[in-house]
């Protein structure tokens, strides 16, 4: 989990150096770039989960189907709640986020990166 909250913590401080203008990110490469690393600290967070399991390295996903398989094969045990919070953050934070850089309201990022905390809490 310290290498996720790190990585989360870095996306944080990105953030931090964005300019805001009337509750809204006016620069969008600072914004995609911590979105982009809060997305990896959710990976992360699931490679050290997998890894604690006994899978290895050499076994960790490569993409995000990947990571969807490992979800349902080794954290099922949620019901399919932890797969359904993993679509969500995939799609804010990596879809809109970074990849197409549709985020700029202040109070949308930071409730995105609180359920990337809460996710990464509750796998580890």
């Amino acid at each position: 989990m310290k290498e996720a909250l790190r990585y989360l913590n870095n996306a944080k401080e990105i953030l931090r150096k964005a300019p805001i203008e009337d509750n809204t990110y006016i620069d969008v490469k600072p914004v995609q770039e911590a979105c982009g690393t809060a997305y990896l600290a959710i990976l992360k967070a699931i490679d050290e989960y997998l890894l604690g399991r006994g899978v290895s390295n050499k076994d960790l996903p490569q993409s995000v189907d990947g990571y969807r398989e490992m979800l349902r094969k080794h954290l099922s045990v949620h019901n399919g709640k932890l797969a359904r919070e993993f679509e969500k953050l995939y799609k804010a934070l990596h879809i809109a986020g970074y990849y197409r850089g549709l985020l700029e309201d202040v109070n949308m990022i930071k409730d995105a990166f609180k359920a990337a905390k809460v996710f990464i809490e509750k796998i580890t």
